[in-house]
């Protein structure tokens, strides 16, 4: 289905992402994980066309799409939506209308200027918000939802276009525990009900291991590891996130119980008891 070569985007002398490579041929839900800097975000910024690769390929079913301009890259950008770290929603806008948004690049600009929607995406709408649990704060300011609320909206904004593919740039960055795991629980289930790919930039291991069917390790621009979940061994760990680290690159506690063996913990509960 996807295709990547050697894709490359450098800024000046500096290269972000360096020669990537991988192939996904069904529908998966792929974890992409790295210290901060390891070129993650620019990876999925450069498969929406969010930003221009400097050298390589990215073909989906045999469409060359670093090749799209106009229409056909704005049709690209729908099929592969778009979820980010900060929810990118307008915060003084009603939930509903957030969510209408995912439409924009299938509308005239005339309805844009006058917020004009079917009725029929309107029902859509609320369907989408209905399923992922906050249809009861459709009409309420976007601004007024707890942060965890305010990623599910984005989620439905993102399904509101039907896409092939969600990337979703650290979607749980800036949310406590219970809403990170509410946000990854959905996207897991939009991936099994609905057939979709879903590629995720995780900060911590144990995530990825939970929710993923394959990990991408990326360190310094390149690609360090690329398996299952359970081939995520401490050594895997180290190559990806660097043989000095001490992990506060993985953003939480949990990178480093992620790389403890069993005994290990126990022995840790033990000190603890005394």
């Amino acid at each position: 289905m996807l295709k990547v070569q050697n894709l490359t985007k450098s800024f000046g002398a500096n290269t972000a992402v360096d020669s990537v490579g991988f192939d996904v041929d069904r529908p998966a839900m792929i974890g992409i994980i790295g210290a901060s800097g390891a070129g993650k975000s620019t990876l999925l910024r450069m498969l929406n066309r969010m930003t221009d690769a400097t050298s390589g390929l990215v073909e989906f079913e045999g469409r060359d799409v670093l090749a799209l301009s106009g229409t056909h890259k704005r049709a690209w950008q729908s099929d592969c939506a778009m979820i980010f770290q900060q929810f990118n929603l307008v915060p003084r806008m009603d939930v509903v209308s957030n969510v209408l948004h995912g439409t924009l690049n299938a509308r005239s600009s005339l309805a844009t200027m006058f917020n004009l929607y079917p009725n029929a995406d309107i029902h859509h709408a609320i369907n989408i918000l209905d399923r992922l649990g906050i249809a009861d704060h459709a009409a309420k300011r976007a601004e007024s939802l707890s942060g965890g609320q305010q990623q599910r909206v984005a989620i439905a904004r993102a399904l509101m276009q039907d896409p092939r593919i969600i990337l979703a740039d650290e979607p749980i960055a800036s949310l406590d525990p219970m809403n990170a795991q509410i946000v990854m629980d959905t996207l897991r289930r939009i991936h099994d009900e609905d057939g979709r790919m879903v590629i995720a930039n995780l900060h911590t291991l144990d995530t990825a291991r939970k929710y993923c069917d394959r990990v991408i390790g990326m360190r310094k621009g390149r690609i360090v590891f690329d398996g299952t979940p359970a081939q995520l061994t401490t050594g895997v760990a180290r190559d990806i996130y660097g043989a000095d680290a001490t992990f506060s690159e993985a953003a939480t506690s949990t990178a480093i119980e992620a790389l403890e063996t069993e005994a290990e913990k126990a022995r840790h509960v033990a000190e603890a008891a005394l």
